[in-house]
């Protein structure tokens, strides 16, 4: 048994607007948007009368793709949980981004929500913490060369 790489990470939302909007804005690509139901789906979720609507996004390198979920049925009620960088799960995306400053001085223009400031970890990075829509942490990493 050999695993190759991760293929994808599903993200769910409420907004899948809100949430396209503010990943296209990070520079991910629309790579496909569907919409999905029946017993096949029903299935592979573990849920009764599925409809959802997704949106695949990728790197302009083809190297990441991050898939946008909207639940249509069954619908989760609760409310978003904010979550913190010590709470238990998954937490955050990180995306290796070149020209760190500009991508957050394009999100604050957007008036993204930022954790941190841009800090630089010893020689090898600098990073910061945003959060974009519906709560997502997202790390945006500059490697310093």
């Amino acid at each position: 048994m050999k695993i190759h790489r991760i293929d994808h990470v599903g993200v769910n939302v409420i907004d899948l607007s809100a949430a396209k909007e503010f990943f296209l804005d990070l520079g991910l690509e629309v790579k496909g948007e569907w919409e999905m139901e029946g017993e096949l789906i029903n299935q592979v979720f573990g849920l009764n009368d599925v409809k959802v609507a997704c949106v695949g996004l990728g790197s302009p390198d083809g190297q990441a793709w991050l898939e946008l979920i909207k639940f249509y049925k069954p619908s989760d009620e609760r409310e978003i949980q904010q979550s913190f960088a010590n709470t238990p799960g998954i937490r955050h995306i990180a995306f290796a981004v070149e020209d760190i400053e500009a991508v957050v001085a394009k999100l604050k223009k957007k008036n993204t929500e930022f954790i941190s400031e841009i800090l630089q970890y010893e020689e090898s990075y600098k990073l910061c913490y945003c959060r974009g829509p519906e709560g997502i942490i997202v790390e945006l990493a500059e490697q310093i060369k």
